[in-house]
């Protein structure tokens, strides 16, 4: 190594956690298709590595939505969890490899008519979720 860059590795590592918050999809595809509260949101992967929180549009403001999770993938593990406004889990759904798991139950979406999910994943490949949404 060269002098004066020897900080360089222990830099990387300390930027390591905060890569962790992170996640990584490769050939992610995402189709959503909602209007007035209902309709779904679908995507299908490659690969898939870290841990991320999203939103989606499902109604014009606070309502009461029955939500049916649907995951498959080939390998790894993938979670699910839709959450509340204030945060609070409301369900989770959890995978097993080479088989297609469903779970439902009611979520809220925020004021602004939000649904916060969050997506979890090790090692995951060749994956699809889809989230139905009904009121």
């Amino acid at each position: 190594m060269r002098a004066g860059r020897w900080w360089i590795p222990f830099v990387a590592l300390l930027l390591v956690p905060l890569l962790s918050g992170c996640l990584l999809i490769s050939g992610e595809q995402t189709m959503i298709d909602l209007s007035a509260g209902t309709g779904n949101l679908s995507t299908t992967f490659v690969g898939a590595e870290g841990g991320e929180e999203r939103t989606v549009k499902v109604s014009a403001g606070a309502a009461t939505l029955r939500a049916i999770v649907m995951i498959s993938l080939a390998t790894g593990d993938l979670q699910i969890d839709l959450l509340q406004p204030d945060g609070s889990l409301a369900f989770a759904v959890t995978s097993q490899p080479d088989a297609q798991v469903t779970r439902s139950n009611s979520v809220r979406s925020d004021a602004n008519g939000l649904v916060r999910y969050r997506v979890s994943a090790r090692s995951a490949r060749n994956g699809e979720f889809q989230i139905f949404f009904q009121p």
